[in-house]
């Protein structure tokens, strides 16, 4: 899912760590050996033969809804996507609420802990006009992928925002520009940032670094705050910090509304100014 330059980074460092990944594998077969465990597959076009000491395997998690009663009280569910519910975390029992990894898509423990305040909120003190509801659309969610560097992320990619119809503009600033990056050995990474074309409103933004994903929090609470990327550029950052990342990148957008027709403008007042 995330950006494939993002994903490249990573398979790179991978790669120079001495793992070897074999991506779209036909004809799988695992055996026990003497020698421990092997597997044969075709990956490309290229046929592998390969014993190791131990096999994890990634089967993915299936909700724990059967055997709870569920149909009894009147909770509607999936065997596979979990317990429905609406955007107040209601089942179709609406004295009954769901949190968490059995009713949404976004897995994680944070996620997690911030449906089940919400719950409370919504189960403990419910209003007959609505009034005082919070709903699942205000969630801002952020994530990290914990390879070495990490992927961090939150809102949308920039695919996802031209598939709702809005225009995008979208800026990289790398690592390697960063000064605590270089000093610290991990300037493979960058911070990008897209905003609603022709305003500072943050839509997503991806960061790979080491520290992604303590570096991505300031993205959330700029968004989750309604604040627009002129914000940051505003904002001192301690220097040196590989959170500088993001006032760089603020600053390279802040760059590209420079248009010439302000740059003419400024021109024009500055002559005068003398």
């Amino acid at each position: 899912k995330e950006d494939r330059d993002a994903a490249e980074i990573v398979l790179k460092s991978m790669l120079r760590d001495g793992i070897q990944l074999l991506c779209c594998g036909k004809e799988l077969k695992i055996s026990k050996t003497d020698g421990g465990k092997r597997m044969t597959v075709d990956s490309h076009g290229q046929h592998y033969d390969i014993t190791v000491d131990e096999i994890l395997v990634g089967v993915g998690r299936a909700p724990n809804v059967e055997g709870l009663g569920l149909d009894t009280v009147g909770v509607a569910y999936d065997t596979k996507i979990g317990v429905k519910v609406n955007d107040r975390l209601q089942t179709t029992n609406p004295s009954i609420f769901a949190a968490g990894d059995v009713c949404f898509p976004f897995q994680f423990t944070h996620a997690a802990d911030a449906m089940a305040q919400m719950v409370i909120q919504n189960a403990l003190f419910p209003h007959a006009l609505g009034l005082g509801y919070t709903s699942t659309n205000s969630l801002i969610i952020p994530w990290a992928t914990y390879t070495e560097p990490e992927i961090a992320h939150v809102g949308m990619y920039e695919a996802d925002a031209k598939a709702k119809g809005l225009e995008v503009d979208t800026v990289t600033f790398n690592l390697d520009e960063v000064d605590r990056a270089i000093l610290d050995g991990e300037d493979d990474g960058f911070a990008r940032v897209h905003v609603k074309k022709g305003t500072d409103q943050i839509l997503g933004a991806t960061i790979v670094a080491h520290h992604a994903g303590d570096l991505i929090n300031e993205f959330s609470v700029l968004m989750k705050a309604g604040l627009g990327l002129s914000t940051i550029t505003s904002t001192i950052h301690p220097y040196p910090t590989q959170a500088e990342v993001i006032k760089k990148v603020a600053n390279a957008w802040r760059k590209t509304t420079l248009t010439e027709g302000k740059k003419r403008l400024l021109s024009k007042l500055f002559a005068w100014m003398r």
